[in-house]
């Protein structure tokens, strides 16, 4: 065991540079380099200013930590360990990046209990944040008394170059400084290096008059290298400041210590190699084993157990007290939190009869929304700038802006990428909130990213996509989705809906509600639909269900989703008048079908009936797992056209006349 010649602070910063320095060395693979650099700021801030409780990684009112930058991940790693998590042990940290440990190459939220959200892909993370600090601002709104303070924590942030690079940062950080979220302090981890050498090769810009722009606090620390103090400074003043979040930049070097790699793209995302090592070892007078913590460092660190014990009981007293005073507030705070939804929720869901007014299904879902937001109060949500076209908006609310952060409806501006990252970090906030957002669906390209996460990291984002197909009309193609549909199909872990009317509108919110571990993506038309006879709310749940049916065993299965299912109605109809027995399956969703097992399958399409005829106004890819090889599909395997609705609708096969040719054509 060697001895310290360190000041206690420089071997804790030391610890935790060399944990990640040996755990990339080990695994032959990852990011020394950040770790190295950002070690000092990560110690100060988890040291001096962090709450949270190492033994209860899900206390409520803990401090959220997002790192941004999330391929140096070993930081985070080394912080879980050193400050006593019992998620991420020595062996875990030894076992990175290796099958079942859970240091996983990027942070992921469901793997290791202390990490917030998952981040990886660049400038996720930062807008995670903006959201995790949203949903703090709007719990404190709502439940915090002039008398007892309930909610009351911190959001931080260590991003780097590439995350500000990343455009979707700028559409969040935008809104943050917009919104005034002053309990959000990102420390910009300023190295000037990325992937391919300094980033003076593509990025020069003022990145602090960048953020100033945006309304943002911007403070230096221009030595994040050696200045704890500084970095304490600094985290101290963002703190004061309540009425803007604020950027930190602190200016570092990449692989802090290596005499031959630090300060250079070489020590991004390689192993330092023994050699490398060995010096790095003489440069920063550390004379400590591979995964070897001096004994001081591990133990101040590990200080953090107590306070955390201590902060989440001095939390639970000012509980036990606010339940006294407050016992409405109380129980509506408690059910939020326990993930379990209010008692009868779904009976509020509304309901249509046949011959009921026609409606757009965006119509049905702007009145399922505004019924269950009086029973849902962890209803929160909004649109990219298209609330009156989405109809998403909630009457019982007011907007959530500055000054008014009780209220739910959420304005996203035009920031459709920003908006899908920003509603993981409130889904991911453990508040027990259910947050929605909205655009047009072809708009859900420019989301994919954020929606893709949703589903990785079971975050149970509700998106409400309007406009779903050609059927939009005027707008043309480049409004009018005919492949996006099936790519999001292809997402795992993401419940793709189309409803057919209001019933299965209806369906599709008590499914997407109920489902807070993953995902739900609901396309609505634009155009109006009528209330189908035979619909069914609780039958959307089974993915596909038969509408309506013939007598005896079919000669004909019509599948339809969405605004086809009406059209499969209308040939079935005429079919039968001519002696054809047909069944018409409506199919809102394919992976709640392909969810249900083999018996009900094969009630809802039997392997008997081999003539099948698919509609639905979008690629044709994807549905010969449905019908078969003697079967066929109407859709769209080319772009849209600009015309009213009803005529493209037409001219692109959506008709009475064409599908009941294609079925006969089947049939003979």
């Amino acid at each position: 065991m060697a001895v310290a010649t360190q000041s206690l602070e420089a071997l804790c910063v030391n610890s935790i540079r060399f944990l990640a320095i040996d755990a990339v060395e080990k695994a032959k693979s990852g990011h020394p380099g950040l770790p190295m650099g950002a070690a000092p700021m990560a110690f100060v801030l988890w040291d001096q200013f962090m709450r949270f409780n190492p033994k209860n990684p899900q206390w409520f009112n803990r401090d959220r930590f997002v790192l941004s930058a999330g391929h140096g991940c070993m930081l985070q790693y080394a912080l879980l360990y050193l400050t006593g998590y019992d998620s991420v042990t020595l062996d875990d940290i030894k076992q990175f990046r290796q099958w079942g440990a859970t240091t996983p190459g990027h942070p992921e939220n469901f793997e290791t209990p202390g990490v917030e959200v998952t981040t990886g892909p660049l400038g996720q993370g930062i807008c995670n944040g903006v959201g995790l600090a949203m949903a703090e601002a709007h719990m404190a709104a709502r439940f915090n008394k002039p008398d007892c303070t309930l909610v009351d924590h911190y959001t931080y942030v260590i991003l780097g170059d590439g995350c500000n690079m990343e455009g979707v940062s700028g559409e969040a950080c935008s809104l943050a400084g917009h919104l005034g979220l002053g309990k959000l302090i990102a420390l910009y981890d300023d190295n000037h290096i990325s992937i391919d050498g300094s980033t003076d090769i593509a990025f020069t810009e003022d990145v602090g008059k960048r953020f100033e722009a945006y309304g943002w606090h911007v403070l230096h620390v221009e030595d994040g290298n050696n200045d704890l103090e500084g970095i304490a400074k600094a985290i101290s003043d963002a703190k004061a400041v309540t009425d803007q979040p604020t950027l930190i930049k602190v200016t570092t070097t990449i692989g802090y210590g290596s005499p031959n790699k630090g300060g250079t793209a070489g020590v991004h995302g390689a192993a330092l190699g023994a050699e490398e090592i060995k010096l790095t070892k003489e440069s920063l007078d550390w004379s400590y084993g591979a995964f070897e913590i001096p004994a001081d460092a591990l133990s101040h660190m590990r200080k953090a157990v107590d306070r955390g014990a201590s902060a989440q009981a001095g939390w639970e007293e000012t509980l036990a007290t606010y339940r006294t005073k407050y016992a409405d507030e109380a129980a509506q705070f408690t059910q939020m939190l326990s993930d379990e939804l209010p008692a009868g929720w779904a009976d509020a869901l509304p309901t249509y009869a046949p011959g009921d007014k026609a409606l757009a299904t965006r119509k049905t879902s702007e009145a399922t929304l505004n019924a269950l937001a009086p029973v849902l109060p962890e209803l929160i949500g909004g649109s990219a700038d298209l609330t009156h076209s989405n109809l998403t908006e909630l009457k019982i609310s007011g907007s959530f802006q500055k000054g008014a952060y009780e209220n739910r409806n959420l304005r996203f501006g035009v920031r459709e990428h920003g908006m899908g990252a920003i509603c993981n970090g409130i889904a991911l906030h453990n508040s027990g909130l259910i947050p929605y957002c909205a655009t047009f669906l072809v708009f859900a390209d420019y989301m994919r990213a954020a929606i893709r996460l949703s589903a990785l990291s079971e975050a149970g984002v509700i998106y409400v996509m309007t406009h779903d197909s050609i059927g939009l009309g005027e707008d043309g193609p480049t409004h009018q989705p005919v492949e996006t549909i099936a790519s999001l199909r292809a997402i795992p872990n993401l419940t793709v809906i189309r409803p057919a009317d209001g019933n299965e509108t209806s369906g599709a919110y008590k499914v997407a509600v109920a489902s807070r571990k993953a995902p739900t993506l609901m396309a609505f038309s634009r155009q109006a639909l009528p209330q189908l006879e035979g619909s069914s709310i609780d039958a959307v749940a089974k993915g596909a269900y038969v509408l309506s049916d013939s007598d005896g065993t079919p000669d004909l299965i019509l599948i339809g989703t969405g605004s086809e299912v009406p059209l499969c109605v209308e040939a079935a109809a005429a079919l039968t008048a001519e002696g054809t027995k047909v069944r018409v399956v409506s199919m809102p969703s394919w992976e709640l079908f392909d969810a249900q097992d083999a018996a009900y399958q094969e009630s809802v399409l039997p392997k008997a009936v081999t003539k099948r005829l698919a509609v639905e106004a979008g690629i044709t890819m994807g549905w010969c797992r449905y019908v078969g090889g003697e079967g066929d599909v109407i859709g769209v395997d080319q772009f849209g056209a600009s015309a009213p609705g009803g005529l493209v609708m037409q001219k692109f096969g959506f008709t009475l006349e064409n599908v009941v040719d294609r079925a006969k054509a089947l049939l003979s």
